[in-house]
């Protein structure tokens, strides 16, 4: 059994894709970023990070105590390992799909979540900084554009890379960008929201996102700011 520590984000949402794809049993413990739920000393211990989501996994492979995985970059590659799937095991097309998948980490996800922080989250009038997350956002969708348009997954078949980079692409109209002006894009998105483990990692209503967090422009309150960017969010990772 794996424990899913979870919190219906893009983030999130990459994991209980994979659980779904991959049929591995998992109960879900909920997290409420905004109340600040992952503060305690707890969770800490499972992600020094404190940051969501995280994985345990109760019968790891090597027969050992319980096993934290954070990170959800490193959750996927730990899960299409142990169960020998959607990561592929010829060298050349398994470096394809690790590259596709550090690029979501390193770039799509960061630079989509800052765009997320300047429209959604913080005081309006910061126009260049809204300006320059956007137009990069807008530009890492170009590259998968260029990508999509030479294969129809990112690693050819079907991967973890694509599991890592849907869910944000499926946020992009709350930063005012629209997925029909990528058509090559658009298809895979499509393709991928039909699969059946795709919509039970995603639409049910243990899973899905709060209602809060999909809103365009998001109303904080002193505490809620601290939660999430704030005094509470610094002091959480000091010693």
């Amino acid at each position: 059994m794996i424990d899913l520590h979870h919190v219906g984000t893009p983030n999130g949402h990459k994991v209980t894709i994979a659980l779904e794809e991959f049929a591995l049993p998992y109960r879900t413990i909920a997290y409420n970023l905004l109340n600040g739920d992952h503060f305690t000393p707890a969770f800490r211990e499972i992600n020094p990070n404190n940051k969501l989501p995280v994985i345990v996994d109760d019968e790891p492979g090597d027969g050992g105590a319980p096993l934290p995985v954070f990170e959800t970059g490193a959750i996927l590659i730990y899960l299409a390992e142990k169960c020998g799937q959607l990561l592929p095991k010829d060298t050349r097309r398994r470096t394809q799909a690790i590259q596709w998948l550090m690029w979501q980490m390193a770039g799509l996800g960061p630079m989509h979540g800052q765009a997320h922080h300047f429209v959604r989250y913080a005081p309006e009038g910061q126009t260049y900084a809204t300006s320059r997350y956007v137009n990069e956002a807008r530009r890492l969708l170009n590259v998968l554009e260029y990508r999509l348009s030479q294969a129809e997954y990112l690693a050819e078949d079907y991967s973890i890379a694509d599991i890592a980079c849907w869910p944000w692409v499926r946020a992009i109209s709350l930063i005012d960008l629209v997925l029909s002006d990528f058509p090559h894009t658009k298809a895979w998105w499509d393709k991928i929201a039909a699969r059946p483990a795709v919509v039970a990692g995603t639409h049910s209503r243990e899973l899905a996102s709060p209602a809060s967090y999909g809103k365009k422009r998001m109303e904080l309150t002193p505490q809620q700011w601290s939660n999430l960017f704030g005094d509470k969010m610094l002091s959480a990772a000091k010693i």
